[in-house]
């Protein structure tokens, strides 16, 4: 079929006079307009809080047909980047290719709270779905009138408006010549449902992958600017410490090295990263620390500190009562807390890894007394975040030292700073108590939670009268967001008491789950786990055990099944097999959807088996990877993810939920192969005496 592409060329004046009532397309907008324009106004956002309403805002197609979208969220890992290009790819459509996302840059995206709890898919996707829908709905009307045609008889597909009856068609580009499209974002728009996806809900490739194997892509840490010297900062002996005497004269008397000291505020600047690490060095502090809580003191001193003592409600001679805890762990992001600050006057712009860039900026404000509008942070798609990378801490110490020194400053932790100074997982102690019949139906239920968080404090289980509190406590250490928040600790905590309670009762997990669970779409995964894992259809090897886990976290629901191994005469824990079947509804990316599961899961057997953060009198014991351990290839089981897709359901995020099942589903195993019940994560730090 022969096209022809049979738009006359328009003037402003005639176009304003086609479209005057409704959509109009008005002035060119280059990169430079664009900032000035955020600049003026707080970002593409408004200058409040809030979610933009007009297009351009999120959407623009330049002449050449590329199609720019604008959302504030980061890439750190979890590969939105590509969900996001597919659910715009899906409904404009145009072809993956045309489509670039700017993400993560406060002077061009709209305002964002930012990256954290699953939120991703189930907002942001939904959103740039109608962004799309809406652009796409006002491409039709300028083709309907330009080609004076009935916009019924119009069709959208690969970047052009087709009409088929004259055998025309045009580009996006060549309708909008690069200017932007003036109307607002429609709810009305049709989307398209999941059962009609052809470019969302399929396996693409990651986004970029070529740049990040062959290590193009430019992390926070590998920027670089004209005149750019090197930052470090001057940490104290133990937390809570405070600075008795500075003898800096040794470092300032170093070629190429300034000395920065404001306040309690103490760094160096150089010229190479390698001569700050020396000047750093050089440096003579002398400090005055206080005694403080120690990790042997930790779970009696949250329980000291919590708000309030919880009185006991269920109480008979049937009652099951338990005390389980968690560690605090770190985050061990691969890339450290890095940024790189450059002032022109009185404006910043600072690159840094986060999954909160304008939370970065209002932190950043605050910290320095200047404007935000003259504050602008770019998040490049970073080195995982895992929720460890919600604060600025980096952005706003390189950013100091650029303003003392006068000239663009990078600022990269180091691994021991990572693990000691930023936060940690909470850790956390629970108390539960239950009562169920013989015949395996729960009673009575009631759940403490002390200081580790309130998510997925409440059981999805059909428990009458079931009681959940969360009671704050003082932590000792400095503890923020981790993947899936408490909802790992809490469900690590339930999971393993229902294995108790049905082991008391005599009945098998699996069924005495079922009995409590009338939720269909959690009997749909643990049903196809048990059938994919073969739960008590082959007899158990010598030292061989099998354990399960169900798991309801950010709309995700999870069956983890999962069978170890033990040695006898050394006391390892092998994690030998993982099934785990997962819905979140109309999925997105499969493989993808599946890599997040993988790992999550591997993640979190270091958390399961010996991750834990050591501490004494106000410092870290093990700041380093050789004192950390976390998984390796050899911990690796051999893992089986079956994703349940629901086009029916809308979708919810993934990256938190796939990790909360596979503690207590090894806890579990364990206690099958052994009869050891381990309450505590990490399970097994030092091995396992049976």
């Amino acid at each position: 079929m022969k096209t022809t592409s049979a738009i006359a060329p328009w003037n402003r004046r005639r176009f304003l006079q086609t479209f005057g009532g409704g959509l109009a397309v008005l002035w060119f907008l280059d990169d430079a307009h664009a900032q000035a324009e955020s600049g003026r106004r707080g970002g593409r956002g408004g200058g409040g809080q809030r979610r933009p309403p007009e297009l351009a805002a999120w959407l623009q197609i330049a002449a050449d047909g590329t199609v720019t979208i604008f959302t504030g969220k980061a890439e750190c890992g979890q590969n939105i980047r590509t969900s996001l290009t597919q659910v715009v790819a899906e409904e404009l459509p145009a072809p993956l290719a045309a489509i670039k996302l700017v993400m993560g840059d406060t002077a061009l995206t709209p305002w964002d709270a930012g990256t954290f709890g699953s939120r991703t898919t189930p907002d942001m996707a939904p959103q740039l779905r109608k962004v799309a829908a809406t652009a796409r709905e006002a491409l039709v009307d300028l083709a309907a009138a330009a080609w004076q045609v009935d916009r019924v008889s119009l069709l959208a597909a690969d970047g052009k408006i087709v009409h088929a009856a004259s055998h025309r068609s045009v580009g996006f580009g060549e309708l909008t010549k690069g200017e932007k499209l003036l109307v607002n974002v429609s709810d009305s728009a049709p989307t398209k449902p999941a059962t009609a996806w052809k470019i969302a809900g399929t396996s693409l490739l990651k986004i970029n992958g070529r740049d990040f194997v062959t290590g193009a892509h430019a992390y926070a840490s590998d920027i670089a600017r004209p005149g750019m010297w090197h930052g470090r900062v001057l940490r104290p002996a133990a937390f809570e410490a405070t600075l008795v005497a500075l003898d800096a004269s040794a470092a300032a008397a170093m070629p190429g090295v300034k000395v920065v000291h404001e306040g309690n505020f103490i760094a160096v600047v150089a010229l190479t990263e390698h001569l700050a690490a020396q000047a750093i060095a050089a440096l003579r502090a002398e400090w005055k620390t206080t005694p403080q809580i120690s990790e042997r003191e930790l779970f009696a001193h949250l329980r000291a500190t919590a708000r309030g003592a919880p009185p006991v409600t269920v109480e008979s001679a049937a009652t099951l009562r338990q005390t389980y805890t968690v560690a605090y762990i770190a985050h061990t992001p691969l890339e450290p807390r890095a940024a790189v600050a450059e002032w022109q006057g009185d404006a910043l712009t600072v690159w840094t890894g986060s999954q909160r860039p304008f939370g970065v900026r209002t932190e950043l404000a605050a910290a320095l007394h200047v404007s935000e509008e003259k504050i602008r942070v770019i998040v490049p798609d970073t080195g995982s975040g895992y929720g460890g990378k919600h604060t600025g801490e980096a952005a706003v110490e390189a950013a100091r030292l650029a303003r003392a020194v006068g000239r663009p400053v990078k600022l990269v932790w180091t691994r021991e700073e990572e693990f000691t100074w930023a936060y940690v997982r909470p850790a956390g102690v629970i108390d539960l108590a239950s009562t169920a019949t013989a015949d395996g139906l729960v009673t009575a239920w009631e759940h403490h939670n002390y200081n580790s968080g309130s998510a997925g404090l409440r059981a999805p289980y059909e428990f009458p009268g079931q009681r959940t509190e969360y009671h704050p406590a003082r932590s000792p250490l400095k503890q923020g967001s981790y993947r899936a928040l408490a909802a790992t600790a809490n469900h690590f905590a339930r999971e393993t008491h229902l294995d108790e309670q049905a082991r008391a009762l005599r009945l098998d997990p699996l069924e005495f789950r079922l009995k409590n669970l009338r939720e269909s779409r959690a009997r749909a995964v643990l049903a196809a786990a048990a059938k994919r894992f073969g739960w008590n259809q082959t007899p158990r090897a010598p030292d061989r055990g099998c354990g399960l886990a169900y798991g309801l976290d950010k709309g995700g629901h999870l069956a983890t099944f999962a069978e170890v191994a033990i040695d006898r005469a050394t006391g390892k824990v092998s994690v030998v097999r993982v099934v785990q079947a997962f819905e979140c509804g109309a999925v997105l990316n499969p493989a993808h959807l599946k890599n997040q599961n993988e790992g999550a899961i591997v993640q979190g057997l270091g958390a399961a088996l010996f991750e834990a953060v050591r501490f004494e009198n106000g410092r870290i014991l093990n700041p380093h990877f050789a004192g950390y351990r976390v998984p390796r290839f050899s911990d690796t089981p051999v893992i089986d993810v079956l994703l349940l897709n629901r086009p029916d359901l809308p979708s919810a995020g993934a990256g938190e939920a796939p990790i909360i099942g596979i503690a207590p589903a090894v806890g579990n195993a364990i206690f099958d192969a052994t009869g050891v019940r381990l309450r505590s994560l990490p399970l097994v730090p030092n091995g396992l005496k049976v």
